[in-house]
Formats: C-alpha cells, sequence, structure tokens
C-alpha cells in the first residue's frame, strides 16, 4: 500500500505590520479630507487624494468616508494606507 504525503502548505504572515502614528497640527478649523491626505504626504496631490477616498481606501473616526472634502476638525481620527493621522487643533 502506498500512502501520499499531504501537501506542504505555504507559510502565510498573518501578523500585520504596525500602523503608522502621524500627527497633524491645524491651522485653521479644519482641513478638507483630500488636502490632508496631501499635506501628510500619503497623496502626491490633492486629485490622488481624492482618488484614495473615492476607491475606499479613507476612514474617518473608525467609519469610511467617501466625502472627499469632508471637513476634517481637531480630534478626528483619518486612517488611509497603513497610516494613522490624528489631527490636533491650534
Amino acid at each position: 500500500m502506498f500512502r501520499l504525503a499531504a501537501p506542504a502548505l505555504p507559510t502565510i504572515n498573518c501578523w500585520k505590520s504596525p500602523m503608522q502614528t502621524v500627527s497633524f497640527q491645524l491651522k485653521t478649523d479644519h482641513v478638507e479630507l483630500c488636502n490632508l491626505l496631501k499635506l501628510t504626504g500619503l497623496a502626491a496631490s490633492g486629485g490622488q487624494g481624492k482618488v484614495l477616498v473615492a476607491t475606499g481606501q479613507v476612514v474617518v473616526d473608525g467609519q469610511p468616508e467617501s466625502r472627499k472634502t469632508a471637513k476634517i476638525r481637531a480630534g478626528q481620527i483619518v486612517e488611509c494606507l497603513d497610516t494613522r493621522i490624528e489631527v490636533v487643533g491650534k
């Protein structure tokens, strides 16, 4: 009798790298979401920031955000591309 060995399963790293945290200091009472992504370096331009929002890659305060020009105020948390942005007041 022949016994077949089970195929080796690939090793998968289930640990996600820790999210980088960035602090953003407001100079006014709010900043538009697409501009925040540009100002923090997550997007090369406001247009690229709009694409990140439109494709569902941005979360504000734990909820997906689809408004490209959503007003982000002090105390809010924005997450995008494994980066957490903590918005602080002026």
